[in-house]
């Protein structure tokens, strides 16, 4: 892919590489190690190092009471989770997808988001909900839908979701320590791409602040914003558009609650054109609410053509890669957006 290209020009400036499933892991490990408070539960979390992984060695290094491996009941182990949390713990639950979350979402909305509030500031509930979500290959309907949106909506929840390995490490030690619960939106496919790490990521007091985007590629003649894999999209894009002289800058939002729409803004305000792209589903979506913020502030009245969010196709996903590939946005449906927007031919 062409944004490899990006990093390989960074390498020298970084001490390492890791891929994003070995930072989740050092992140996991690093606050296991510094609060015994925190633990792990989910399916096959432990003996069998994670069903893609992420906790590889824990469960020998931490034991049974540290990483649990759950029945496959996920209301039941969230529900455990929860309360743990209420309890004064610090856990980590870990949804197989997040599609399974759906049999959840009572304890993840009814109690997690709202207790804080309900109790009058009483009750914390310092939990974290991850694992993956989005559109993986080949899974179908029921293991490909976003769920950033959905979980954006509510309120007392704080909604991550990192693209390269330093978001991973540093957003999920920064979700750990947080007093409030925080859903993370990881994704499969990201999982064995390596990144560069700087000496600073590497550093077990690394953090990330929860609500501040990353603008990972600077450019003046249009914004766009995505997160998780459509973050590598964009660039993807970004660097196929700069060999024509049209120079984008891409903002990864890392955080989906809260934006920060500070950056946006000020993006906005110096490219005068903005696209939003995301995979998830256009109706109520990501970029749909990033654009309403816009078109209510100063921003909109700098846009010098209307603003277009790139989405996901409107059905369930199909499982015919052809048709899968045809559900989400591509390298090409970026460029021949941005080439609409600055009405370029």
């Amino acid at each position: 892919m062409v944004f490899r290209r990006f990093l390989s020009t960074s390498r020298a400036a970084h001490s390492a590489q890791l891929t994003v499933r070995e930072a989740l892991n050092a992140a996991l490990d690093e606050e296991m190690e510094r609060d015994e408070r925190v633990f792990l539960l989910g399916e096959e979390v432990a003996m069998y190092d994670g069903a893609y992984k992420v906790s590889k060695g824990l469960w020998k290094k931490y034991g049974d009471k540290r990483i649990l491996d759950t029945p496959i009941t996920e209301m039941g182990f969230a529900g455990i989770a929860v309360g743990a949390a209420m309890a004064g713990l610090r856990p980590v639950c870990e949804f197989m997808t997040f599609n399974f979350s759906m049999q959840a979402i009572d304890h993840v909305i009814n109690s997690a988001a709202k207790t804080f509030y309900m109790s009058a500031g009483r009750v914390n509930v310092p939990i974290v909900f991850r694992g993956p979500n989005g559109a993986a290959a080949g899974v179908a309907a029921q293991h490909s839908q976003c769920f950033g949106a959905w979980y954006s909506h509510c309120p007392g929840l704080k909604v991550l979701s990192p693209y390269n390995s330093e978001d991973a490490k540093g957003l999920l030690k920064a979700a750990i320590r947080d007093p409030d619960p925080v859903v993370y939106l990881e994704n499969e496919l990201m999982y064995g791409i390596t990144f560069p790490m700087s000496d600073a990521a590497m550093s077990k007091d690394f953090l990330l602040p929860i609500g501040k985007a990353k603008i990972e590629k600077e450019g003046k003649h249009i914004t766009i914003t995505a997160h998780s894999r459509a973050v590598g999209t964009a660039l993807d894009a970004a660097a196929d558009l700069a060999s024509e002289g049209i120079e984008c800058e891409i903002i990864n939002l890392r955080s989906l609650r809260p934006l920060d729409m500070d950056t946006i803004f000020k993006s906005v305000m110096k490219t005068n054109h903005f696209i939003s792209v995301e995979q998830g589903w256009p109706q109520f979506g990501v970029g749909a609410e990033i654009i309403a913020r816009i078109t209510e502030s100063e921003a909109f009245f700098h846009l010098d053509a209307p603003a277009i969010r790139l989405t996901g196709v409107d059905i369930p996903m199909p499982y015919a890669k052809t048709l899968e590939e045809a559900s989400l946005p591509q390298k090409h449906n970026i460029t021949a957006a941005v080439k609409k927007v600055l009405n370029v031919q």
